[in-house]
């Protein structure tokens, strides 16, 4: 009993180690842009304890691109497509769970099918179509796409069938409508799924490069994914700490909403059943 006691321990110091390690690698390009972006250019590729602190890079890098344009339109953009998500998806995945109708199975199947298309394959049949809708290079261009979420109806309609349907009937004996009952009932039940889904909505639009790359064309409609890419292009010069200080002005909402909400984060998904 000892024995198995012994390489229980054993195994659960090498797991937690192991866990350390991967936490490390994953994090040490982050550790780089933090020491870079805080250090003079010459300490960039130099560790060394005793390095002045500076917070020119920022300075820099901030005169250097319109990050303020980029973070307004990035802010918009993820709010545009997280409203519409939830409107869109908090109505179809009510209908997928608790309406009956003709074709019900087979447009499900189909909402499922999207899961598996990625949106990079629909790439020129979406410009194509922004193109026929004047929506080239505007906020709405670049969101319209991504305003109907096949993962969005899915979650939603997987929480709203586990509600009981009782507390349903108890609504409408209340004389609550449809409408009354989903948002009265079904939207307060499913709240830590809507905050899961809102988080996993906004780091991706936040962090999405390709298609804002393609649609758009000038600093009034880019995200910060674009104007970051063009900030750091080997024509406007590399230096590499004005680089990673506007790196990290772009990924730090993100990164301070995560560090001061982590503990929400991590009971939503939980809770939410999000693996």
């Amino acid at each position: 009993m000892s024995g198995m006691n012994r390489n229980t321990g054993l195994s659960f110091h090498l797991e937690t180690a192991a866990a350390w390690l991967l936490a490390f690698l994953w994090m040490l390009p982050l550790i780089y842009a933090f020491w870079s972006a805080f250090h003079p250019p010459e300490y960039a590729t130099k560790f060394d304890l005793f390095a002045p602190l500076s917070l020119e890079n920022f300075r820099v890098a901030w005169d250097q691109a319109p990050f303020a344009r980029y973070f307004l339109n990035t802010f918009m953009l993820v709010t545009v497509i997280l409203i519409a998500q939830f409107i869109l998806c908090t109505l179809a995945a009510y209908s997928f769970a608790r309406f009956d109708f003709p074709g019900k199975s087979i447009a499900f199947a189909l909402v499922l099918l999207q899961l598996m298309i990625m949106p990079e394959v629909l790439i020129v049949e979406n410009y194509v179509t922004m193109s026929k809708l004047n929506l080239v290079d505007t906020i709405t261009g670049v969101g319209l796409p991504y305003m109907a979420s096949a993962f969005g109806i899915f979650l939603l309609r997987q929480t709203f069938k586990t509600i009981p349907k009782e507390l349903e009937d108890a609504a409408r004996v209340e004389g609550c409508s449809t409408l009354q009952t989903l948002w009265k009932v079904y939207v307060p039940l499913a709240r830590s799924t809507y905050v899961a889904y809102g988080l996993v909505s906004v780091s991706y639009h936040w962090n999405n490069f390709l298609w804002p790359l393609v649609i758009t064309n000038s600093v009034n409609t880019r995200p910060l994914t674009v104007g970051l890419a063009i900030f750091g292009a080997p024509e406007s010069g590399v230096d590499w700490s004005v680089i990673t200080a506007g790196t990290l002005l772009a990924v730090a909402p993100l990164l301070v909403a995560f560090l001061l909400f982590q503990r929400q984060f991590v009971q939503s998904f939980m809770h939410a059943g999000i693996k």
